[in-house]
């Protein structure tokens, strides 16, 4: 597990001399800044640390102050311990893993690109094109059922994608290539999660 930022997406040849669509990720150095175990806390985790702070009086990053920090769930944190630094060699090539991320926010859709309806006639009079059109019943039962697909605000929520294979690690810049797309925009956000201990 470890955080990083979504740099872009490019693409690259395999073996085989197949094009291969990657995501770029800057992923780590993380530190762990508190490691909670089951006998104390009540479950394992371990809590890692993102992007050190500047000390502007000092003019040196604080080692003790991330900008960002995040908890990540695991079996077993035997083999971790507070201040311990995670790289991208946690990681190899053709490991599986899961990212979360944040997608692209589009703002108020309506229901033809929130949700793919299909809309009405684009000619000949007609007076229903990329409206919601009709949503329920009359006197029975006189509500609109729950879960209707409804113009509404896109994007901009917590997204995982499963089962994305490492393609290329490049340790001395600290960046993952893994194929596919991941969730956001560039610069935003991501956690990286190893499939084999998730699940």
């Amino acid at each position: 597990m470890l955080i990083g930022r979504k740099l872009g997406m490019t693409q690259l040849f395999n073996e085989a001399g197949h094009l291969v669509p990657v995501t770029v990720i800057q992923a780590g150095p993380c530190s762990v800044v508190r490691k909670k175990t089951r006998e104390r806390d009540g479950y394992e985790s371990l809590q890692l640390g993102f992007e050190p702070v500047s000390d502007h009086k000092k003019k040196r990053k604080n080692p003790r102050m991330f900008r960002i920090l995040r908890e990540f769930r695991v079996e077993d944190g035997a083999g971790f311990d507070a201040g311990q630094v995670l790289t991208v060699t946690l990681f190899k090539s053709s490991d599986i893993v899961h990212v979360v991320g944040t997608s692209k926010g589009r703002g108020f859709q309506g229901v033809i690109k929130r949700h793919g309806k299909a809309g009405g006639p684009a000619s000949h009079g007609s007076r229903f094109h990329r409206t919601t059109g009709s949503i329920g019943q009359r006197t029975w039962p006189g509500e609109v059922f729950k879960n209707m697909k409804l113009p509404g605000h896109m994007g901009d929520e917590r997204v995982t994608v499963r089962n994305l294979q490492v393609v290329g690690i490049r340790e001395e810049d600290n960046l993952l290539l893994i194929r596919g797309a991941v969730p956001g925009c560039k610069n935003s956000l991501v956690l990286i999660k190893n499939a084999a201990a998730q699940g």
